[in-house]
């Protein structure tokens, strides 16, 4: 009886002595955010647009200038305001600038042009795709009077993969912003 339950525990060890144990890759965790409701932002500036109820608006350091705040996500979009006086073709250099001087960084920047001609709402759209600090960035001009950035920023170091989920949700509120973006009479 002893030898026949030796017999099989000597069976168990050299049957369960298969591979060599390897490391497992750290894994990412999966991130999902809520279906956005979205909200306009009023204020006392020539420009209004709706957010996501998942951001916060916060003042930055100039009037009409804001951050919308993604604070689960540790991102922040940048909207600054520009009145046109004399000086549009170097609001458009200036916006170029931003984008473009993430060249170093970037693998490739996607731009799309947009018009609403019966809001007088024209810009581009960038989308800078590898690791870039500012993923997104934006324009919107009336050409004639108003002009008004926006650039994304991650708290964090760039990693494409693991931010995309959160690049792609607050590109999808850029997205809206953008299409109810309208001036003040």
């Amino acid at each position: 009886m002893i030898k026949k339950v030796i017999f099989i525990f000597v069976s168990l060890l050299l049957i369960s002595c298969g591979k060599d144990p390897s490391p497992k890759p750290y894994g990412e965790l999966r991130l999902e955010y809520p279906a956005p409701k979205y909200q306009k932002f009023e204020n006392d500036c020539a420009y209004t647009f709706e957010y996501s109820d998942f951001a916060t608006i916060a003042p930055a350091k100039k009037p009409c200038w804001f951050y919308v705040n993604y604070p689960k996500m540790k991102a922040k979009l940048f909207v600054t305001y520009y009145p046109i006086q004399n000086d549009f073709a170097d609001h458009i250099k200036e916006a170029e600038k931003m984008v473009y001087e993430h060249t170093i960084k970037a693998s490739s920047i996607d731009t799309k042009s947009f018009e609403y001609p019966e809001k007088k709402v024209y810009g581009n759209f960038y989308e800078l795709k590898g690791q870039s600090a500012s993923n997104l960035q934006f324009y919107i001009t009336d050409s004639t009077k108003h002009f008004v950035t926006a650039y994304l920023y991650f708290n964090t170091r760039p990693k494409p993969d693991s931010l995309a989920p959160a690049v792609n949700y607050i590109k999808n509120d850029m997205k809206h912003m953008l299409d109810s973006f309208e001036w003040k009479k």
